[in-house]
């Protein structure tokens, strides 16, 4: 299915963001936003191992890779919304302020805080995806096959 035709593709777009986001970029973020909603803890941050498959080649049959360490979290705002934050690693302070930008982007208040955190996090993520395409491809090598004038 594509992102245009799934009502939640905006909603899985800033929570893809929030959650590979560095924990340090969101923090510094939020304090300079300055945001401090009033919410209810549903879930308190919690750390816990998912299951990471894999495909060989892509197509291959799935297999299990290995375990990864996540945090959880999802909070209700006062107004009712409810946001949840899954990141990599053991950050619970990450996970809670990913829980609460996701609330925060269900309300009025969700172009500020998409103009104040969630822009300027999407734009490291293409930033560093750049540098990395970028150092990938200074290794690049061209090979070609030179004619020998033999038939």
């Amino acid at each position: 299915m594509d992102g245009s035709s799934d009502p939640n593709a905006a909603r899985k777009a800033w929570l893809s963001v929030l959650s590979k986001a560095p924990a340090t970029d969101l923090a510094n973020l939020w304090a300079k936003a300055g945001y401090d909603p009033a919410h209810e803890v549903l879930r308190a941050p919690e750390i816990g191992a998912v299951m990471v498959r894999g495909r060989a080649g892509a197509v291959g049959a799935p297999f299990n890779l290995g375990e990864m360490t996540v945090t959880r979290c999802s909070i209700r705002l006062a107004s009712g919304e409810v946001g949840h934050g899954y990141v990599q690693g053991r950050d619970k302070n990450h996970a809670t302020q990913a829980a609460l930008a996701d609330a925060l982007m269900q309300t009025a208040d969700a172009k500020d805080v998409d103009a104040s955190i969630i822009a300027p996090l999407r734009k490291a993520a293409e930033r560093r995806c750049a540098t990395r395409a970028a150092k990938a491809a200074a290794t690049k090598v061209d090979f070609f096959t030179m004619v020998r004038g033999e038939d």
